[in-house]
């Protein structure tokens, strides 16, 4: 499945989801009396598709019937390496501020850590919310992770100055952040849960724009 059935996916089941979850106690039309069980409890209308008829359902069972977002593997392999992808761009953001000779590439390294600490934390409270059943987090290799620069281009960006770290800084990132835009892809496309779906688009969105300034700045 590509990333546009995928999102579609995820759209419509979000949009059954949120059917469900509609309460209509105490709602009245002209033709129906107050929607709650004959107990007085309130009860949930499920709508039908296309042709079929609505059906009424506890509270219990719409939440039963809700859409299961538990993290797969794909959802936890992506929070994991994602991680570890946003601490490379703090460190060479960090070099930023005594390094750069442009304004506008102080500024960007600001934004980027200003942006991804934060994420990072998001991440690692998710990771303490569904911690990985024993055995199953395995390795990975950090350098394999697409955009991740070099150990050398890393010794080589921090032993830069002016113009030099400037250019070597936009290439790095600009590789970085396509880097993560491949990840968020692949999240997109193979996982199930909707904290870390909100988290991959969130990347999209933000370095997607990132990239189009770095490219300019160039």
């Amino acid at each position: 499945m590509d990333m546009a059935n995928a999102l579609l996916g995820r759209f419509l089941g979000a949009a059954l989801a949120a059917s469900l979850l509609l309460p209509l106690t105490g709602c009245t039309s002209a033709d129906d009396g107050p929607r709650a069980a004959g107990d007085g409890s309130p009860v949930v209308v499920a709508p039908g598709r296309p042709g079929e008829q609505s059906r009424t359902l506890s509270p219990g069972q719409a939440a039963r019937q809700r859409p299961d977002d538990s993290p797969n593997a794909a959802d936890r392999a992506y929070v994991r390496r994602m991680i570890e992808h946003h601490r490379q761009a703090l460190a060479m953001s960090a070099l930023a501020p005594d390094r750069a000779a442009a304004d506008g590439v102080k500024r960007l390294a600001e934004r980027i850590a200003a942006a991804q600490g934060p994420e990072i934390g998001a991440m690692e409270r998710w990771q303490a919310r569904y911690p990985a059943p024993a055995g199953g987090a395995g390795g990975h290799d950090h350098a394999a992770m697409p955009g991740m620069a070099t150990e050398q281009q890393l010794r080589e960006l921090a032993d830069a100055r002016g113009p030099d770290f400037d250019r070597r800084f936009l290439a790095l990132m600009t590789a970085h952040h396509e880097g993560a835009l491949t990840m968020a892809g692949e999240a997109l496309a193979q996982g199930n849960n909707g904290a870390v779906e909100e988290m991959a688009n969130e990347v999209v969105a933000v370095q997607s724009a990132e990239i189009h300034r770095m490219r300019a700045m160039g």
